[in-house]
C-alpha cells in the first residue's frame, strides 16, 4: 500500500491518498476526504467520503474513472509514480460527474493518445467538458474490451444509477464489477474492504435512499444484468469496495428496491440506443417525466427480452415510444410483444428519432388508440438536427404525460377526448414536426 497525506494550510479539510493491489494486475487508487460534511445541496455527510480509481495491466493497459479535481496534485503524484501514463491505452469512464471525472482533462494531456471508453451519453458529455478532441470508443451492454493476459472487460449498462450515463465493468480474470455510485457509500476509512459491516451499514443505507431509491426500478434492472456474473468483489466509486458481505448488501439493494418498486407509477420508455436520435430524445423526455415524481424504465430496443417486456409494459402506467428501424425483426417481436401486453388503462407518447428508416408511426399510433390508450402528446417527429428547442420540446412532452398520470382519475376523465372521436382523429396524420 502506498499513502500520501496532504495537510492543506489553507483549509481544515484533510485528504489522503492510497492505493493497494486488490487482485492481479489490479490496482485500487482510493483518495480519501476525511472532513467533507456535505455532497450536492442536500446530501449531510457524517463520516467524509472516498473517490475510487482503479488500473487494470494486461497486455494493455487501462484507468477505470479518476478522481474528484480537489485530489488534483496528489493524484497525479500517485498515477505517475504507479504507471506512465503515456503507456496507457483506455481511460474507462463509468459516468461523467465530476468527482469521478475531474480529472479526465489532465489525463489527456498525460496520454494524448489514450481511447476514452464510455456509454454513447457519457462521450457526448464529456466533449462539453474538455473541449478538445480525444479518441474515444462508444459501448453498451454485453460489449466487450480484451486487455489480454486474460483481462477481458465486459460493459453492462445501468443508466440512471445515478446518472444517464453510466456503465458497469466487468472483469473476467479477477471477477471484479466496477459500479461507480451504485452500491457505494459515502464513508472515509483506510480499511480498503467492507470489513466491518456493522460501521457502515447506516451509511451504505443513507446513501440508497438519497441516491438509488429514486431510481428502483433501474437499480433491479441493474441486478439482473448482474446476475449472471460470478462475483468476487464490487469496487464501488465510493466507500470502502464489497467483498466479505458482498451478497448480503446487493440483497439488500434488491429488497429495498422492490418494497419502493410494489407502489411506485412508473412509464416504460423504449428507445433505441444506437440509432439515430433515439437515446438523446428519450433521456430528455424521461427528465420531463421525472419532474413530476413519476419514476421511468429505460428499455434500449436492441438489450431486451420478450419475457421482460412484457412484464414491465402490464405493470406500467404509461408507455413511450421511439421508433426503432423497422429493417430490424428483433424490435418487431418487442414491439408485438408491448401491443400484445398494453391495455386501455394506460397512457401513451411516441416519437420518431430521425434515423431514416423508422416504423412507421401513425399506424400505430391507430392500434395503441384502439386499443384504448389515451395519448399524452401528439407524435413527436424530427426531421433536422438536434438542438436545445427540440429537447425543450420533448421535456415538455414528458412533463405533460407525467402531470396527466398523477391528475385525479376523475379529471383525466374530464378532459379525455370521445374514445371514437379519438380513434378517428388518430387516423389523420398530425404531429409536432421540428
Amino acid at each position: 500500500m502506498v499513502a500520501i497525506a496532504n495537510n492543506q494550510t489553507n483549509s481544515t479539510a484533510r485528504l489522503t491518498i492510497q492505493a493497494e493491489e486488490i487482485a492481479p494486475e489490479t490496482t485500487a487508487i482510493r483518495c480519501l476526504d476525511w472532513d467533507r460534511d456535505r455532497f450536492d445541496v442536500e446530501f449531510g455527510l457524517q463520516n467524509g467520503t472516498t473517490y475510487n480509481s482503479f488500473i487494470v495491466r494486461g497486455e494493455k493497459l487501462a484507468l477505470i474513472d479518476t478522481s474528484h479535481a480537489k485530489f488534483r496534485q496528489l493524484y497525479l503524484e500517485l498515477l505517475t509514480g504507479l504507471i506512465d501514463p503515456k503507456q496507457l491505452d483506455y481511460l474507462i469512464v463509468s459516468h461523467t460527474e465530476p468527482d469521478h471525472s475531474g480529472l479526465v482533462k489532465d489525463i489527456l494531456k498525460l496520454a494524448p493518445n489514450v481511447v476514452v471508453v464510455g456509454a454513447k451519453v457519457a462521450i457526448k458529455f464529456l466533449n462539453d467538458m474538455v473541449h478538445q478532441p480525444f479518441e474515444h470508443m462508444v459501448v453498451k451492454n454485453g460489449d466487450r474490451l480484451d486487455l489480454g493476459n486474460g483481462h477481458e472487460l465486459e460493459f453492462v449498462s445501468a443508466p440512471n444509477l445515478h446518472w444517464p450515463d453510466t456503465i458497469f465493468t466487468y472483469d473476467y480474470k479477477t471477477q471484479i464489477l466496477y459500479t461507480c455510485d451504485a452500491f457505494g457509500m459515502h464513508y472515509c476509512d483506510e480499511p480498503t474492504f467492507d470489513e466491518d459491516l456493522d460501521s457502515i451499514e447506516a451509511d451504505f443505507e443513507y446513501y440508497y435512499d438519497c441516491l438509488m431509491k429514486p431510481n428502483a426500478r433501474s437499480v433491479l434492472g441493474a441486478i439482473k444484468r448482474m446476475s449472471k456474473l460470478e462475483l468476487k468483489t464490487i469496487a464501488t466509486g465510493h466507500g470502502p469496495l464489497l467483498q466479505l458481505n458482498r451478497d448480503e448488501l446487493v440483497n439488500r439493494y434488491q429488497q429495498w428496491s422492490q418494497a419502493q418498486t410494489k407502489t411506485e407509477t412508473f412509464v416504460a420508455l423504449f428507445y433505441s440506443e444506437d440509432y439515430g436520435h433515439s437515446d438523446d430524445l428519450a433521456r430528455a423526455i424521461a427528465s420531463g417525466i421525472m419532474k413530476t415524481g413519476v419514476a421511468v424504465e429505460l428499455v434500449d430496443w436492441n438489450n431486451t427480452e420478450p419475457q421482460l417486456v412484457r412484464e414491465l409494459v402490464s405493470e406500467a402506467a404509461g408507455l413511450v415510444l421511439g421508433m426503432p428501424s423497422q429493417s430490424d425483426t428483433e424490435t418487431k417481436i418487442i414491439l408485438s410483444t408491448i401491443l400484445a401486453a398494453a391495455h386501455g388503462k394506460q397512457t401513451i407518447g411516441l416519437f420518431e428519432s430521425g434515423g431514416g428508416e423508422d416504423e412507421p408511426i401513425y399506424p400505430l399510433r391507430n392500434r395503441f388508440q384502439e386499443i384504448g390508450l389515451s395519448e399524452a402528446f401528439e407524435p413527436i417527429l424530427v426531421k433536422e438536427a438536434l438542438n436545445r428547442a427540440i429537447e425543450q420540446l420533448c421535456e415538455e412532452a414528458g412533463t405533460d404525460l407525467g402531470q396527466w398520470l398523477t391528475r385525479d382519475r376523475s379529471v383525466k376523465q374530464s378532459k379525455a377526448v370521445d374514445s371514437d372521436l379519438q380513434k378517428a382523429l388518430g387516423r389523420i396524420s398530425s404531429g409536432l414536426y421540428i
